[in-house]
């Protein structure tokens, strides 16, 4: 699978993937507002693929401040991730990756002899280490939720909550590889998830290239195929999930887990600890972005609505927990009732990581 973001003497290099399946390109951030722009424009998009980005991102920004002395790389640190923190609002692992930066910031300014140039290099190792706990913490994921899949069948996902959206492998579709690589005989068919198709460009794309037998339905089908039994099971990622399970991820995941639960399939949703957000006691308490009309009225240059309709176009939805099944993280599986299960989790994870 190509690099979905590097770190590189440039800059951060970002696989463009708005050019996804018809071409692999990267996009080289100069700076930290470039690397904002990219997570804006979702050149590169998934939640933990945004922590990552976000990390870099303020390591990017330390590194071009030009700063002579600390106090005024410090005086300009709050712009560096006040700029990358206004990009998406739903993701909380940009929130989360930003925050870790800040603070091991503090930490390299109050060592004695610190300089910009020390700082801005710990900054760099942490942004690079939180890149590599990233493929390990989906890895994780994989083996944890690829016991739960059946030994043979059809699997449905939703959206692109793979490789391309973490740092590497993947959450959701990390799940499904795990159970291959286990040798387990998965087929999966992948939502092609309106209006920016990610299941379609995405999705198809990345397990094309891993030899995963995909099949690409438009988003009304699910319900069809979830009745005749043809899906055994639905993993999908998320963008944050409440204290309670509330758990929000790309809009029709919805749609999807009320589908699922009306005929007996289970919903697993796989995401890192990052990605809960235990200070929200529930899902209405999740920002709820909204995007440009321009992605509901036009495929590319060529539009497909009336001119001046009318247009919403929430970027994610939230699926209240009693239609979650089971909350796939590093740390295990986490079962109803989840505001007790999850904050085992946070405990869990936070002890291994210590």
């Amino acid at each position: 699978m190509v690099p979905t973001l590097e770190w590189s003497p440039e800059g951060v290099r970002l696989l463009d993937q708005l050019q996804l399946p018809a071409k692999v390109e990267y996009r080289l951030c100069r700076d930290h507002r470039e690397v904002a722009v990219g997570i804006k424009d979702m050149i590169i998009r998934g939640a933990p693929a945004i922590g990552v980005a976000a990390a870099m991102g303020v390591a990017l920004g330390v590194k071009t401040a030009q700063a002579a002395t600390l106090e005024e790389l410090r005086a300009r640190l709050p712009e560096i991730c006040e700029t990358l923190r206004a990009t998406r609002p739903t993701a909380v692992n940009l929130f989360w990756g930003i925050e870790r930066m800040r603070q091991v910031f503090e930490q390299a300014a109050a060592e004695p002899g610190a300089t910009p140039a020390s700082v801005a290099a710990r900054l760099e190792r942490e942004a690079l280490e939180v890149y590599e706990e990233d493929i390990a913490i989906n890895r994780s994921i994989g083996r944890h939720g690829g016991a739960l899949l059946p030994e043979e069948g059809r699997v449905l996902t939703h959206c692109n909550a793979g490789a391309l959206a973490t740092a590497g492998y993947g959450t959701a579709l990390g799940v499904i590889r795990a159970a291959v690589e286990a040798g387990k005989k998965i087929e999966v068919l992948a939502d092609e998830t309106r209006p920016y198709l990610q299941g379609a460009r995405l999705t198809a794309w990345e397990l094309m290239q891993d030899d995963i037998p995909t099949t690409v339905i438009t988003d009304n089908m699910a319900g069809h195929f979830l009745r005749n039994g043809n899906i055994k099971a639905v993993v999908v990622g998320a963008d944050r999930i409440a204290a309670n399970g509330d758990v929000a991820n790309k809009i029709g995941t919805y749609s999807v887990a009320v589908l699922a639960k009306e005929n007996g399939v289970p919903f697993y949703v796989a995401a890192p600890v990052s990605t809960l957000d235990l200070t929200l006691a529930s899902g209405d308490e999740i920002p709820i972005e909204q995007r440009s009309p321009r992605e509901v009225t036009h495929i590319k240059d060529h539009e497909i609505t009336p001119h001046d309709v009318g247009i919403l176009n929430p970027a994610f939805d939230v699926t209240p927990n009693r239609y979650v099944t089971g909350i796939i993280t590093e740390a295990g599986v986490a079962y109803p009732p989840y505001t007790e299960s999850l904050a085992a989790m946070a405990r869990k994870a936070k002890a291994e990581k210590a």
